[in-house]
């Protein structure tokens, strides 16, 4: 029977209120006038995927990638700033001095695609300026398994999906984009409420078998493996830092695995590059995917920093949580010079996270 798809329309409805509130705070001044307590020591931000922009309507990922254009336009504001962009180890090294003379930037791009290489390092040596790419181990060995995209791939061509998981069944319509969109939201919203990345990826295994995707095909396709990884690691604007084995949700793994997940993806990436790894990047990395516990396997595996997806800028406090560090997401569905502005103030974070300096808990 075909199923009306679970919290239809709240996405849209989220959006809306956050371009509304970001309009506010632009077009009051209200981001210029809190900048300057706000903004912070300097910003890490987030990044995923950097490409030439998509013609098509259905793109449920999109927050997840930007254009290179936008890429460039986010630096020529941050030079404009008078922003120093340096590495993450220089952060540290900042932060451990206390030193505030000048702020900073670092740019971060999550999983290790490929074109991070092809578009997004063009335009970082343009701009004299270094990244940070956080590798999940499984993906460059052409193993893991990108869930996100392998689900938007099955909806963009079908007419109709199954959901036989942690609920009653259900047959989702996707003849529509609105359909499609909605039946990516209830999907993706049930398999993220699975209790382990093992049920995940078994049900994702299913649907993959039954709409006639090879699940670990697209890793291969979107991903750098280790001999373009080497050569990608040997640019010097270029830091390799550990994103799991398997880009698992540590939160749902005993301490056992996820100390494991941490631990091997760094020593496999520093045997395979031959470079020391030393900054960490919490898969999914909010509130319910890396916390404390997390926060202290990280410490005592001698990372130098690792990063969450939580919002916000870096603050002197931070120092003494350099494994709970918050980023500013570089949103694909706001790629707009007006939306950076407000990002960058520092004002949108601060609101969010109740005016706290830190959010480390």
């Amino acid at each position: 029977m075909q199923a009306k798809p679970i919290g239809q329309g709240m996405k849209k409805i989220k959006d809306r209120i956050i371009r509304t509130g970001m309009d506010a705070l632009y077009y009051t001044g209200a981001a210029a006038l809190l900048r300057p307590f706000c903004a912070g020591a300097g910003t890490i931000f987030m990044l995923h995927h950097v490409r030439p922009a998509s013609p098509t309507t259905f793109q449920p990922n999109r927050h997840l990638e930007i254009s290179p254009e936008f890429l460039r336009t986010v630096l020529a504001h941050v030079r404009s700033e008078n922003i120093d962009i340096i590495t993450l180890d220089e952060m540290a090294r900042r932060l451990a001095r206390g030193d505030t003379s000048r702020r900073f930037a670092c740019f971060t791009f999550d999983d290790g695609y490929r074109d991070n290489r092809d578009f997004a390092l063009p335009v970082m040596r343009a701009f004299d300026a270094p990244m940070t790419v956080y590798v999940a181990s499984d993906f460059a060995s052409g193993t893991g398994r990108l869930w996100w995209t392998a689900l938007e791939r099955i909806i963009a061509g079908a007419q109709s999906v199954d959901l036989d998981f942690g609920a009653a069944p259900q047959r989702l319509a996707c003849d529509s984009s609105e359909d499609k969109q909605q039946a990516f939201a209830t999907l993706h919203d049930h398999l993220r409420a699975l209790p382990s990345d093992a049920a995940l990826h078994e049900a994702m295994t299913r649907l993959c078998a039954r709409h006639g995707l090879i699940y670990e095909s697209i890793g291969r396709d979107l991903c750098m493996d280790w001999d373009e990884l080497r050569a990608f690691a040997a640019d010097p604007f270029v830091t390799i830092g550990a994103h799991t084995l398997s880009h698992c949700h540590l939160a749902k793994a005993d301490e056992t695995q996820a100390t494991h997940e941490m631990a091997q993806s760094r020593d496999l990436i520093a045997a395979e590059l031959n470079r020391p790894v030393q900054h960490f990047a919490y898969p999914y990395g909010d509130r319910a995917a890396a916390s404390m516990r997390e926060f202290d396997i990280a410490k005592r595996l001698g990372f130098v920093s690792a990063v969450t997806t939580r919002p916000g800028m870096i603050f002197t406090e931070n120092a003494a949580h350099m494994h709970a560090l918050p980023r500013l997401s570089l949103n694909g569905n706001y790629q707009t010079e007006r939306m950076l502005r407000v990002l960058t103030s520092g004002a949108a974070t601060a609101m969010w996270n109740g005016f706290r300096r830190v959010n480390a808990a």
